[in-house]
């Protein structure tokens, strides 16, 4: 399994409308073969924050996930809605 922690921040004034583009990712993300768990988090500290927890059966499951066209979609829809991403690979250890 192949847990991924990303953090995005929205730029100043965009939080609302890169939430809306964030949503869009999740229901076809979640049907992908090899998805176990894809959550939208919003940070209750921090405007703007959201965190996607997102868990896979394996590398092969996160490649295609990547390579889908929804993600290609969400990434270009978001890419100037963001501050920052930070994306962390896990495994459990």
């Amino acid at each position: 399994m192949i847990t991924i922690n990303a953090i995005i921040q929205a730029k100043q004034g965009q939080e609302e409308a890169l939430f809306m583009e964030l949503k869009k990712v999740v229901e076809p993300s979640r049907e992908e073969t090899g998805c176990v768990e894809y959550t939208l988090h919003q940070s209750l500290d921090e405007d703007g924050t959201f965190v996607f927890y997102e868990t896979w059966e394996d590398e092969a499951a996160l490649k295609a996930h990547v390579e889908s066209e929804h993600y290609k979609a969400y990434r270009q829809a978001t890419s100037e809605l963001t501050d920052s991403r930070t994306v962390h690979k896990l495994r459990k250890v």
